[in-house]
């Protein structure tokens, strides 16, 4: 399957378009596309990619303006895997933040060494925490 992507700079996205990506990994925030449309017009910034009207990959960016940027979601529908778009999402926030000092994200176990191809690094004394409200 021969794909044209194309990639924006975007934070609109309608609900459906969320709902499919999000649910493509059968992620509890697929259940809420509502949440999600709102959530992302939040996001810092946001690269997308698209095949068409379809959505195939984002990565969602926070920043405090000047020295952290945190990457929270870099999602490729699993049917576009291996094709170069992660790391394409991956490079534009490296280019768009070139001049913080961090950019950051918590990975996965599974997916470390996606991340360490994309020049990501693994910190050797932190881990990452988080809470969990459900």
């Amino acid at each position: 399957m021969r794909v044209q992507i194309t990639y924006k700079n975007t934070h609109n996205f309608s609900k459906r378009q969320l709902e499919e990506l999000f649910n493509s990994f059968e992620s509890d925030e697929g259940k809420f596309p509502e949440k999600l449309a709102i959530t992302m017009k939040n996001y810092d910034s946001i690269f997308s990619a698209w095949d068409g009207e379809d959505l195939v990959g984002v990565v969602c960016v926070m920043d405090d303006g000047l020295i952290n940027a945190y990457v929270h979601y870099l999602l490729v529908k699993p049917e576009y895997r291996l094709k170069g778009i992660g790391k394409q999402l991956a490079e534009r926030v490296k280019n768009h933040y070139k001049d913080y000092l961090h950019i950051v994200i918590i990975a996965n176990d599974s997916e470390l060494r996606f991340y360490e191809y994309c020049g990501f690094e693994k910190l050797q004394n932190s881990t990452p925490m988080h809470v969990i409200n459900r």
